[in-house]
């Protein structure tokens, strides 16, 4: 499974935490002309664990060692994101490419850096927006260019989630501001800011408000806002992390002069196209085993200079740019 012939891209993976076990790093090692060389997270012995599990051959002690492993040239940066920008500006200047987990970095002034790093040293970074590259976003991309609703009028986002599932985690690094930027809404707004983006185009402008009613953690628990695309469509957004146990939505609708479509961000596959308030069209699809592997093998294409990938760091760095207008980080 990860036999050294014929494999044009060769992975080093730094974190190897959740989002790796079943996401992203098996898709890595079986995909053609791809291998997951080895693995490095501050604790060694679970860094061993999951090389173990997943048949990867080394185990690094230290970040500096496995970017002088000259066999690796391409980087998966699994860690949350206060050290994202920190580490993809050192793997570039040991001359690896990169594929960074989402949101890119803490604020969208450090993705500029990133950007920047990549630039000078001519190197590519991808971003893991992974639903980019999912067939349910795709079909919804599709029929919205295709005219099936027309002219798109406006966007309504929501995201509502009980209190009790996000009180469980109150001691998650994806409630510590410091570390993930802005709590549950900077880790979960960014996939649909990103999905819209990649949709409808980018957003030239946005604003928000955020409030901390619950107080059982630092970041914002309830924010709303509003932006406008650059073709001038106008959208507007809840994300509560604190609603009642019976209450929970997942849902964005674009609704245009002839209908509107319908579709979850994180809850499953199904796509609804309504024209004069009936269901037209359903659309269901299922997930891939591992998520990111159709977006993984964007990056691997890209990387092996035989294709292109939809996540760049550019579009990522606009999804940032949206979270800082919306959460005051302006």
């Amino acid at each position: 499974m990860n036999s050294k012939s014929n494999h044009k891209i060769v992975w080093g993976i730094i974190g190897a935490g959740d989002v790796c076990e079943k996401k992203s790093a098996p898709a890595m090692y079986k995909i053609k002309n791809s291998r997951v060389k080895g693995v490095m997270r501050r604790n060694y012995a679970l860094a061993v664990d999951f090389a173990k599990r997943h048949k990867i051959s080394q185990v690094y002690q230290t970040v500096e060692e496995l970017l002088t492993d000259p066999e690796i040239n391409a980087i998966y940066i699994a860690t949350p994101p206060s050290t994202h920008k920190a580490l993809a500006i050192q793997a570039a200047n040991a001359g690896k490419m990169v594929y960074v987990e989402k949101p890119m970095a803490l604020t969208h002034a450090e993705c500029t850096e990133m950007i920047e790093a990549f630039e000078a040293k001519k190197l590519p970074l991808f971003v893991a927006y992974y639903r980019r590259a999912l067939h349910n976003f795709l079909k919804v991309k599709e029929r919205i260019d295709g005219g099936a609703i027309g002219e798109v009028r406006f966007v309504q986002v929501d995201l509502v989630k009980p209190l009790l599932h996000y009180a469980n985690n109150a001691d998650s690094w994806r409630v510590n501001p410091e570390i993930s930027g802005g709590g549950y809404f900077h880790d979960l707004a960014s996939h649909q800011f990103d999905i819209l983006d990649f949709i409808l185009g980018p957003i030239q402008s946005a604003t928000g408000y955020g409030v901390n009613q619950e107080k059982i953690y630092a970041a914002n628990d309830l924010i709303t806002g509003s932006f406008q695309f650059q073709s001038g469509i106008l959208g507007t957004g809840t994300w509560c992390f604190n609603s009642n146990d019976t209450y929970e939505s997942d849902v964005i609708t674009v609704v245009g002069s002839k209908g509107s479509i319908d579709f979850a961000t994180f809850a499953h596959g199904r796509v609804n196209l309504r024209r004069d308030t009936m269901v037209d069209e359903v659309f269901n699809y299922l997930m891939p085993d591992h998520i990111q592997q159709p977006l993984i093998q964007q990056v691997v294409n890209a990387m092996s200079g035989v294709g292109s990938c939809s996540s760049t760091a550019t579009s990522a760095a606009r999804a940032s740019w949206v979270l800082d207008q919306i959460s005051g980080q302006k």
